[in-house]
């Protein structure tokens, strides 16, 4: 989907207001789903821009923190996983430890929550800008509240506002091209060569799970008939991708089909997904981070929606098209049907979903 136009000076990338002292190093904190990652990618950009000479650290979810590998412009990257219980408070106090030897002068947070806010209290970040969201707002230094208007805009608006609107950083929403990492193109080469059927054929890649909940995935049998529509009608070859948690799911549908197709999800980190994407010649899949990283890279994209906003939360980039039924009761935000037939999903055909990837250039 085409991005919603904002006006020129939004668009433009400018230096940030000046800080007094000058920030010598900053902390991010990302925010916690891969898709929201590619949305906050231009915003975190923008602030790379911003203090060129400051030292660029990234706080992220330990199984997120591999879709930076490639990114050179990033400094350091701060893993962390939080678990429960007494481990959850070690966790805690380890994040806070890690800050504090940072020696941050500055902290932008991309999520919402107090969390994020509070370990840059404690980690004695002086200076912190956000969202007045989740009760955070005496926590944070430079703040801005999100306006009613950002949720008529597509989410990758939000990140972007709040820069303008705390620190002066202007942004261009375009900039949202993940860092393909060599060394795991390399290896998902590797990895493709060792267990493609149809190695002349084109590549596409299916996100068949969601980790929202079935209100977003489109019926396995469905996907199962586009697999055998694209290897019958155009010799094309699917590779299933996702997280070790949707492997199951992905060997259902690929055994469901008649001609099968490759599995790769749970064998690869995020990052080597990205490289995986970048091999492939299109992807249609549910509202996902998988699509969300594969319409970025520029790949043909198809993004099936059944109860969440494609005006919020769809692709973005040029070669994308996203299909979904308006039904009466979408888009309903909700992670499963309160009908309990899933009509905004089930009556999306693989007729529909193989035409706009047809349409996109992707079998060509």
């Amino acid at each position: 989907m085409a991005l919603s136009p904002e006006t020129a000076a939004a668009n433009q990338v400018s230096p940030a207001v000046r800080l007094t002292p000058n920030p010598r190093r900053v902390l991010v904190k990302e925010v916690n789903w891969l898709g929201d990652v590619v949305m906050s990618l231009p915003a975190l950009r923008a602030v790379r821009r911003a203090f060129p000479d400051a030292a660029l650290a990234l706080l992220v979810k330990h199984e997120l923190a591999s879709f930076f590998d490639g990114s050179q412009w990033i400094d350091s990257i701060i893993p962390y996983s939080v678990g429960r219980g007494r481990q959850g408070l070690a966790d805690r106090r380890r994040i806070i430890a890690q800050i504090r030897a940072g020696r941050f002068d500055l902290a932008v947070l991309f999520p919402n929550s107090f969390a994020a806010a509070f370990w840059a209290v404690l980690g004695r970040v002086p200076r912190r800008a956000g969202f007045v969201r989740d009760a955070r707002g005496l926590l944070l230094t430079h703040k801005t509240a999100l306006v009613r208007t950002l949720r008529k805009q597509h989410q990758v608006h939000d990140y972007l506002y709040m820069l303008r609107q705390t620190l002066g950083i202007n942004g261009n929403p375009a900039d949202c091209v993940p860092d393909v990492h060599p060394p795991h193109r390399v290896s998902m080469q590797s990895w493709l060569l060792r267990h493609r059927g149809r190695p002349r054929g084109r590549l596409i890649a299916l996100g068949v799970a969601a980790a929202y909940g079935p209100a977003k995935e489109w019926p396995a049998a469905h996907y199962a008939k586009l697999i055998d529509q694209l290897a019958e009608r155009y010799s094309a070859e699917c590779v299933l991708i996702g997280a070790a948690a949707e492997r199951a799911t992905c060997e259902r549908v690929a055994t469901a089909s008649r001609n099968g197709a490759l599995v790769a999800a749970g064998e690869t980190t995020v990052g080597q997904m990205i490289a995986l994407l970048s091999l492939c010649d299109g992807f249609a899949g549910n509202d996902s981070g998988a699509m969300h990283v594969a319409a970025a890279l520029g790949l043909p994209t198809v993004g099936i929606f059944g109860s969440t906003d494609a005006g919020r939360t769809g692709p973005l980039g040029a070669k994308t098209i996203v299909v979904s039924h308006e039904l009466e009761c979408s888009p309903c935000l909700q992670r499963t049907c309160r009908f309990g037939h899933y009509n905004c999903l089930t009556q999306i055909t693989s007729d529909e979903v193989l035409h706009s990837l047809c349409a996109l250039g992707a079998l060509e």
